[in-house]
């Protein structure tokens, strides 16, 4: 697994307050700035020895909560039930392929929100050459510090890529951390996001936000489209939907998760619903694109939207604002 060490990628590392360099300490890192309070000789704290570079007087989390975020050992359930209950993210896997087809020579890859591996992505790690960069708000075996996304403690352009996997919806304000994965990728950097459509709340008060494909769109505006659309269609959400039902009518976790089991092969159904029908009532989405400086209109986002509803005056206003002389493609170019 080409995970970084910490001393591999420290040059890269900043201070998440003042944006200064960092330098290292025996035991910890602290800040470069004399008058910054990260400065002084305690420096940052650190859980599971990986330093917390979170600026913890403009975080939501607070130190407790995060020396307390330690995961515990995994519950493994038998393989076949794994599969039933979480198949393989074909999706993933096609669009890391994609990810990785357009990286130069040892890229820098970084992994907002990998305090695990995500289901699909993990030909990121085995990829030879890359370098994964990875942080969480929970120490993790495969993270080398801790950190909000709201701040990320990376200089500006020092990656080459960004794999943010089902964590958008756990941000408090995703335009935000967008703004900041956009700020540490090179100029023609790229990245790779999935994100909750018609999901219900998972993690708890952890759980803020979901995304129509065009709003997904107009989040990631800043950044050249390669490829998007739904990771799983209505017959997933139906499933989630089913989980919960039966969760609120018992309630029971348990029993939804049974009958979650149960009706596993409601995700069969999701190949039964063309694209355009998916996007309009699609489980999660993504979105790979491409860096770049110019931010879309709001009339491109309007005009992007590709849902099977296409009343004669949704219709009527997509042809109008596609045809208007000053709109430009969406894809930047």
């Amino acid at each position: 697994m080409p995970l970084a060490t910490l001393d591999e990628i420290r040059d890269l590392l900043i201070c998440p307050r003042c944006r200064s360099p960092l330098t290292a300490r025996p035991g910890t890192l602290r800040c470069r700035a004399a008058d910054c309070p990260y400065g002084a000789p305690s420096g940052f704290p650190t859980a599971g020895r990986r330093p917390v570079l979170v600026d913890f007087e403009r975080s939501a989390v607070t130190r407790e909560e995060v020396a307390a975020a330690a995961p515990g050992p995994a519950r493994r359930l038998p393989a076949a039930l794994r599969r039933a209950w979480k198949p393989r993210n074909r999706v993933a896997v096609r669009n890391a392929d994609l990810l990785l087809g357009g990286l130069g020579g040892a890229p820098v890859v970084l992994v907002v929100g990998g305090a695990t591996v995500g289901n699909g992505v993990d030909a990121v790690y085995r990829e030879p050459g890359v370098r994964v960069v990875a942080f969480d708000l929970a120490p993790s075996p495969v993270t080398q510090f801790v950190a909000d996304a709201h701040r990320i403690p990376l200089a500006a352009a020092s990656v080459d890529a960004v794999v943010v996997q089902a964590v958008l919806e756990h941000v408090l304000d995703p335009a935000a951390v967008v703004a900041e994965i956009h700020r540490v990728l090179t100029a023609d950097g790229l990245v790779y996001a999935e994100t909750p459509f018609l999901q219900q709340v998972h993690a708890g008060p952890l759980d803020f936000t979901r995304f129509t494909a065009s709003g997904h769109r107009r989040l990631f505006g800043r950044f050249e489209e390669i490829a998007a659309g739904p990771v799983a269609g209505p017959g997933t959400q139906l499933l989630w939907s089913v989980d919960h039902l039966v969760r609120g009518v018992t309630r029971s976790a348990s029993a939804g998760r049974v009958a979650r089991g149960l009706c596993c092969w409601l995700r069969a159904l999701d190949r039964l619903v063309p694209e355009d029908y998916a996007r309009d009532s699609a489980s999660a989405l993504y979105f790979l694109g491409r860096r770049r400086e110019r931010e879309m209109t709001d009339r491109e986002v309007v005009a992007y939207y590709r849902g099977a509803q296409t009343s004669a005056r949704g219709a009527r206003s997509a042809r109008t604002i596609a045809a208007s002389p000053d709109r430009r493609s969406v894809a930047g170019r």
